[in-house]
């Protein structure tokens, strides 16, 4: 024990990232080795249709240009033998559960960031052997158990453990220390770092700011003065300083959001509120599931040059009823949105999460008086969505043939942003 001891800090932290590669066409190609293995494939939110969006593509594919982002038609000029998939999400979220159940018999302090990613805060764990031998078992047991690739970061905090995980891919293992980043790090654009955006590096150049070195040693009151508190973020970034903790967010989601990509661009309001309807009806089976409530209502729109902006608002009066969130979502959309303009992707997500028990405490007289005769109804609609299948009981707006009806099939729907089925004490059946 005492050679594994001094592998570890007397004070301070030692943290992995864990990111598995390509992860969707990594899951297929598990399921079905002799169809996929070691061959050009990507997910797309649609096959049928050429313009349908890369999600993501193996590494073989890759290798031949196919990126995130591309329509189907552009991936296949590209790589005309490339094999195009359907998602699966409920196939995802299987493996994904079984690979976050690996990580997390090493430490309890696991935090999913998505669907394919976890950080572990592994200080407590020497019984286990050293960072690297825990690094190795956990990158081994993924790959001989699941079948599934996956690199992993070694560092002191959550912000340089991530950046590690991101330089050897596939299943690679980087250690990153503080003492390593002038070296590795200083002569790199500052839209490297990870948390700096495009345009962020952009603003950074108009002050002379080009790579993360000069970003380290630049004026910490000309950055503050120039982005608030997120310059002093900027700076100890740059230097490796990172004191977030690694939070175990199994026992309670802070959120739940659902988006869905839509295999064409769509404007006309009508075709928008079928979706934004879905999408409220399936974040709020979700949140009530969970036995809990929400306050506030956050859309999400990507623009078809893949933009994205978020609005939220809050209640009044915590909820669980989609036609509350619904109606609120539509609000911020003719509220911050020009109807006319093209949309590729949208998303509701609940936000300022409450137990259902507490939430009495937030209602008004009238809600009160009412709440009985809704949530009568709405259990029973929800009993026999369980029993019969989501699309049992609907509303009339609900029904179409276009894709924002996918989202009650657990198999197509899903999102990366969707972790709450990683719950263990609350742990969401979501149809299976």
């Amino acid at each position: 024990m005492d050679n594994v001891d001094k592998y570890y800090p007397a004070k301070g932290r030692v943290v992995l990232h864990v990111d598995m590669n390509a992860f969707y066409c990594s899951v297929h190609e598990a399921e079905e080795p002799e169809k996929y293995r070691n061959r050009p494939t990507a997910v797309a939110g649609s096959v049928e249709l050429r313009k349908g969006v890369i999600v993501t593509s193996s590494y073989a594919a890759r290798r031949r240009g196919v990126a995130t982002g591309l329509t189907v038609s552009q991936g296949l000029k590209k790589c005309p033998e490339l094999i195009v998939i359907q998602p699966d999400f409920h196939l995802y979220r299987k493996y994904s559960r079984a690979f976050m159940n690996i990580a997390y018999s090493y430490t309890p302090l696991l935090q999913a960031v998505s669907i394919d990613e976890c950080y572990l805060d592994i200080t407590g764990s020497k019984q286990f052997g050293t960072p690297l031998d825990i690094a190795r078992t956990i990158q081994s047991r993924i790959a001989s158990e699941l079948g599934l690739p996956c690199s992993i970061g070694i560092a002191p905090n959550k912000l340089l453990a991530k950046m590690a995980s991101d330089m050897k891919k596939p299943n690679g293992i980087t250690v990153l220390r503080i003492r390593d980043i002038p070296a590795l790090l200083w002569d790199k654009p500052c839209n490297e770092m990870f948390g700096i955006g495009r345009r962020t590096a952009e603003k950074l150049k108009k002050l002379r700011i080009y790579t993360i070195g000069q970003l380290a040693t630049a004026d910490e009151r000309l950055l503050i003065e120039r982005f608030g508190v997120v310059g002093r973020w900027m700076k100890q970034a740059a230097n490796g300083h990172d004191d977030s903790p690694v939070i175990d967010e199994r026992e309670k989601n802070k959120s739940i959001g659902h988006t869905t990509t839509l295999p064409r661009d769509i404007s006309e309001m009508e075709e928008v509120q079928r979706v934004l309807l879905n999408l409220a009806d399936q974040v709020t089976r979700r949140l009530r599931r969970q036995q809990l409530m929400a306050q506030t209502v956050q859309i999400t729109i990507r623009t078809p040059d893949m933009k994205t902006i978020t609005r939220s608002h809050s209640l009044e009066t915590v909820t669980e009823r989609a036609e509350e969130v619904y109606a609120e979502a539509c609000k911020l959309y003719k509220q911050h949105w020009n109807v006319d303009k093209p949309v590729r992707l949208l998303g509701i997500t609940l936000q300022n999460l409450i137990p259902k028990e507490e939430s009495a405490l937030q209602l008004d007289l009238f809600d009160y008086e009412q709440q009985p005769k809704k949530e009568s109804l709405t259990k029973t609609m929800d009993m026999l969505r369980d029993k019969f299948g989501e699309s049992a009981v609907l509303t009339a707006g609900m029904l179409s043939d276009d894709p924002s009806a996918l989202i009650r099939n657990h198999k197509v729907r899903g999102t990366s942003l969707q972790t709450d089925f990683l719950l263990t004490n609350n742990e969401v059946n979501d149809e299976e």
